[in-house]
């Protein structure tokens, strides 16, 4: 899509290299803007973002949002933190810094510059719930001291930092809680669960499903999540969100890996392991708001999705 120069906007992507970023980059170059994509490469990949180094509209800055940024810009995604069990338990003190230092970096440069700025929130902040499906006046059921609390407790206090910079301040802020999201570019040691069963499947190694398969994720497709985040972007002022941005068809653990067997044409048998800590029993999105404010729903059928995430890690196992 052409822009004029003046329509043209410069957008700060922090996590910009990560799976989301650089899907949120590319959506971004297409869409006629300069981007300016901040990574420091902890879980980011430059391969995913190498086929736009050359383009002229792209910027690619190492940087840790831990630490300020001072660049002119019209417009910031924070999406910086790593967002899998395994990489943001790794380190939970710097993923908890992340967040929370991170908003009020990248929050004090919207200040500065006068921006609207997205955070990247999560369906994490409701914890293991005990309402279903998820809305976004549910406060969540959060344990504070777990090994999941870096995450969870980091992003919560995140958004409180986002919603009193608008209180306070009068910051243009959008809230997006996004719920699990899949496509091409996953890190195939992330642990989570899409990847997990896809690298099992490809490699025929027997697929594992933790407790009794029965828990329930939804999943949304890379690009309905992208399509998501780019209209709360682009949604009125008043519109602060928090917005649920996922998919709202719920599959049972057993019932994915069985999808990504036949999607394989895998000989992997299923084995069980003890559920870990903390760890959900159910997560669906209502996404009420998403379509009545947003006019968004997801549009990618998880056997489609799963066809193209399957093809794109092929080339890389």
């Amino acid at each position: 899509m052409a822009r004029s120069y003046s329509s043209r906007k410069r957008v700060l992507v922090t996590g910009g290299a990560g799976f989301l970023g650089s899907h949120l980059c590319d959506r971004l170059i297409a869409d006629g803007h300069e981007v300016i994509c901040a990574d420091n490469f902890y879980t980011g990949d430059k391969s995913n973002i190498a086929h736009l180094l050359k383009n002229e509209r792209f910027e690619l800055l190492r940087h840790d949002v831990t630490f300020p940024l001072f660049v002119e810009v019209d417009e910031i995604y924070n999406l910086a933190c790593p967002a899998s069990p395994i990489h943001y338990q790794h380190d939970p003190v710097q993923t908890t810094k992340t967040s929370v230092h991170g908003a009020i970096n990248m929050l004090g440069l919207a200040k500065r510059l006068k921006v609207k700025i997205l955070q990247a929130s999560t369906s994490e902040v409701y914890g293991d719930p005990s309402v279903h499906p998820q809305t976004e006046d549910y406060w969540g059921n959060v344990n504070p001291i777990g090994p999941r609390s870096c995450y969870d407790e980091g992003k919560r206090c995140a958004e409180t930092l986002f919603f009193d910079y608008h209180r306070q301040l009068g910051l243009q802020i959008k809230v997006a809680r996004i719920f699990n999201t899949y496509g091409p570019r996953m890190h195939i040691a992330d642990g989570r669960v899409v990847s997990n069963f896809i690298v099992q499947a490809l490699r025929g190694e027997p697929i594992t499903l933790y407790g009794d398969g029965e828990q329930t994720r939804s999943f949304c497709y890379v690009d309905d999540l992208i399509e998501g985040l780019v209209r709360l972007m682009d949604s009125p002022d008043e519109v602060t969100g928090p917005i649920n941005i996922g998919n709202p068809v719920e599959f049972s653990m057993a019932s994915l890996a069985a999808l990504v067997i036949a999607a394989t044409g895998s000989k992997s048998e299923v084995s069980y392991a003890p559920l870990p800590a903390d760890d959900p029993r159910q997560r669906k999105p209502d996404i009420t708001r998403a379509r009545d404010i947003l006019g968004w729903e997801p549009t990618v059928p998880l056997e489609d999705g799963l066809r193209r995430t399957i093809e794109e890690f092929r080339g890389r196992i």
